[in-house]
């Protein structure tokens, strides 16, 4: 039987529907040359996740992660914390269901 935030597509991507997620973020602030892309890898293999991060040449870092959708917000909120390397400002991001396509999380270059 369906819960009523499985019929809204407008629901909270912060609460956790149990489905596989994808989590798409445009990291901005002090987040190159501080070893954030090899932590990103670190955290996401840590939490089981796969996906990808990448610098981009405007000084962003990408982050695409798949997962659990609970998994997939303990990232997120490890993303926005103090705990993450380098000093993150702003964090443009989108969820949407899981593709399936990563079967690791790694560095795209």
């Amino acid at each position: 039987m369906a819960q009523a935030s499985d019929r809204n597509p407008k629901r909270n991507p912060a609460q956790d529907s149990g489905a596989d997620v994808r989590l798409r973020a445009r990291v901005e602030g002090v987040v190159q040359a501080v070893g954030f892309r090899y932590w990103t890898v670190r955290k996401a293999e840590e939490l089981s996740l796969t996906g990808t991060v990448r610098n981009d040449d405007d000084g962003t870092v990408a982050v695409v992660v798949e997962g659990p959708q609970a998994v997939v917000l303990e990232f997120r909120r490890w993303l926005r914390s103090s705990d993450a390397p380098g000093r993150v400002d702003h964090v443009e991001e989108s969820v949407s269901p899981a593709t399936g396509e990563f079967s690791s999380f790694d560095v795209v270059y």
